[in-house]
């Protein structure tokens, strides 16, 4: 999921110069592609369909993100086939309600969805599975085998993939490798300063660095600059920490809740420990940081204000923009771990000399078609072209587009190096970064089941409580967990736990 970017490569997105008859493989130049690749989703392919007289009607979030690509797309394939494509943009808040309100209800208002996938659990029985003719196409197989999983349900691929989101450590190279930095660390703190493989690690670095002008320029400069607005995806934030602690790799049948029980194992040591540990890092934020949201975490980091940040692409990419005063003194790496994980079966703390460090795949952008639908080849003809290889190529470059690499493809070193200009050091570092969460074997998934949006509100609202200090950390998951049972309760235990072994199956790499 992603927020606005402001990082723009291809200013030819906006020139669209459309009309006219399409004469050669040379005038789909005209749209901002490099060059049209062939395959059933290419321009060529697309220009050959007659949808005259048919409209598609697409339902997305507003722009930019998501929305502005959708709009070009949607431009874009009715002049090649003649369609008439209807978007309606909406804000994220009201999204879901936007999508789900037509489902409940028997209405055939959209043939294409485009929505955050930690709502599968609630759409999927109303989504079309993904034709053969289009799992067979070479821009599907290229997907990595981790947002292939994304958008599968039980066995069946019911979401098309348009997008894939993970959280990562952004952190400042220059200050890292300053040899009187390290030495002023050391002193201090009897460590060696390096990139935090731990939370306690990143925790004892920031508060180190905070307050004080590391950057240079006369400023006071901060530790780390994290979400934790409550409504502003602040449940996401928590559990990048909570992870270390609480998915222990060797205990099976989930991470949130126990499988076979369906008890909330929200408020267990691995949770409440990672809660106390956010609580404390209130210590070296920026001014006004207990109340960042995602936006203020994007152009504190990208702005140069704090040493380090995590959770999506976006600050990473802000420190990244051509006109960006910390270009190039940036670098990623995976999640921070921890050497200390709770084990819920022993109810004892397991050691790792290794620190537990699981990949947390956030729930990012996805694309679906309408099991009621009316339209439904001409629907994912338009997912098809949407995503295929020129324009997925093409919108990788459009920071504010909100699409990060989802494809092997897109993993291809010389693309960030050369074309995004970002050269060999930081482009390797930042595909490398990548590759590690999308292969790793202890992975965390988002919650996918119905009533997700109950769950998620909760356990932010649980976390806000602690970190203003109106309850401990304890008493706070505590709450949350009876929250979570009551809700478990409400829409049924037997429907909730289907879906929940979906997304366990997907963490025990079954």
């Amino acid at each position: 999921m992603k927020r606005i970017k402001k990082y723009t490569l291809l200013a030819t997105t906006v020139a669209l110069a459309l009309g006219g008859t399409l004469a050669s493989a040379q005038d789909f130049k005209k749209y901002g592609i490099d060059k049209d690749v062939p395959g059933a989703c290419s321009y060529a392919s697309m220009s050959k369909k007659d949808y005259k007289g048919r409209t598609l009607s697409v339902i997305t979030h507003a722009v930019p993100v998501m929305g502005e690509p959708t709009d070009l797309h949607a431009k874009q394939f009715q002049e090649l086939t003649g369609a008439t494509v209807n978007v309606v943009h909406v804000p994220f808040g009201d999204l879901f309600q936007r999508i789900m309100i037509p489902f409940q209800t028997g209405q055939n208002a959209y043939d294409v969805l485009f929505y955050g996938s930690l709502w599968s659990g609630d759409f999927h029985d109303y989504l079309a599975p993904v034709p053969k003719k289009y799992l067979d196409t070479a821009g599907m197989k290229d997907v990595t085998p981790t947002y292939r999983k994304v958008a599968t349900w039980g066995d069946t691929m019911v979401q098309y993939t348009v997008d894939a989101d993970r959280n990562y450590l952004k952190y400042r190279t220059d200050v890292f490798n300053n040899p009187e930095y390290k030495k002023k660390f050391k002193e201090k703190t009897g460590h060696d300063l390096a990139v935090p493989k731990t939370w306690e690690e990143y925790d004892e670095i920031a508060n180190f660095f905070n307050g004080w002008d590391w950057a240079g320029d006369g400023k006071p400069h901060f530790g780390s600059a994290e979400v934790t607005k409550r409504d502003d995806l602040m449940f996401s934030a928590f559990i990048d920490r909570a992870s270390a602690y609480a998915k222990n790799p060797n205990v099976k049948g989930g991470m949130f809740f126990d499988l076979k029980t369906m008890e909330p194992l929200i408020n267990t040591p691995g949770f409440v420990k990672a809660l106390e540990m956010f609580v404390k890092a209130k210590r070296y934020f920026p001014p006004g940081g207990d109340n960042f949201g995602l936006g203020d975490e994007i152009f504190s980091f990208g702005g140069g204000q704090t040493l380090m940040s995590y959770t999506w692409d976006d600050a990473f990419v802000q420190a990244m923009e051509p006109t960006s005063k910390i270009r190039f003194k940036v670098g990623s790496s995976p999640l921070p771990g921890s050497h200390e994980v709770w084990n819920r079966i022993t109810k004892k703390w397991d050691h790792f000399d290794k620190p537990n460090a699981p990949a947390y795949v956030t729930w990012g952008w996805t694309s679906a078609v309408a099991k009621a639908s009316k339209n439904q080849d001409m629907a994912f003809d338009f997912l098809c072209f949407f995503s295929n290889e020129a324009n997925a190529d093409h919108d990788l470059q459009i920071g504010r587009f909100g699409i990060n690499p989802y494809r092997n493809a897109h993993f291809t070193k010389s693309f960030w190096a050369d074309k995004m200009g970002w050269g060999k050091t930081v482009g390797d570092q930042y595909v490398d970064t990548l590759l590690t969460i999308d292969r790793s074997k202890n992975h965390v998934f988002d919650l996918r089941i119905p009533g997700v949006n109950q769950f998620m509100s909760s356990m932010a609202t649980g976390v806000s409580e602690a970190m203003a200090g109106q309850k401990t950390p304890q008493q706070a998951l505590d709450d949350v967990a009876k929250e979570w049972k009551q809700t478990v309760n409400r829409i049924g235990v037997d429907k909730v736990r289907a879906a929940y072994a979906n997304v366990v199956k997907l963490e025990d790499n079954e």
